[in-house]
């Protein structure tokens, strides 16, 4: 029997760890399962209807003013308007006026729901609404001297 170097035993079972090995490094194990996950939706901030026109001036029987304005968007994207829609909150009567009522009948809101429809980027004044207008009411008979320089406080809801 031919006897084998310790060399070439060696080189022998190196050669066939190798090759084994490399046939064991291409062989897996195939698994199914399952698993779980999820995805939040965003919320936005609300948007801020801010006034530019100047109303003023406001006079028994005085012609009506028009309210336009825009928007100040905080939020990262665009947000849609439909509608903005005006409203008297309250009138503060002037500092020293005269004794009397002054109040929300004493003036009249035209085309309160002004129609937007449109996407508002982001930023401060962006977008536009316009539409409607205020007139201080002529009323008869009536002395209205308690609303000369009366703030008319205006409320904007924006949907």
């Amino acid at each position: 029997m031919r006897s084998f170097s310790k060399r070439t035993v060696a080189i022998v079972t190196a050669s066939t760890v190798l090759f084994v090995g490399g046939g064991l490094a291409y062989a897996y194990w195939t698994a199914g399962g399952s698993g779980t996950g999820g995805a939040t939706a965003g919320t936005n901030a609300p948007l801020v209807a801010k006034q530019t026109s100047t109303v003023a001036d406001l006079r028994p029987g005085g012609a009506a003013q028009a309210l336009t304005g825009n928007f100040d968007n905080p939020n990262a994207g665009t947000a849609y308007v439909t509608t903005v829609t005006v409203s008297i909150g309250s009138v503060t009567k002037s500092m020293g006026a005269v004794a009397g009522t002054c109040d929300s009948t004493d003036f009249t809101l035209a085309g309160a729901a002004m129609t937007v429809n449109a996407d508002v980027p982001t930023g401060l004044a962006k977008g536009a609404w316009t539409g409607a207008t205020i007139v201080f009411n002529n009323k008869p008979a009536a002395n209205q001297d308690a609303c000369k320089l009366a703030t008319v406080n205006l409320v904007y809801t924006i949907v």
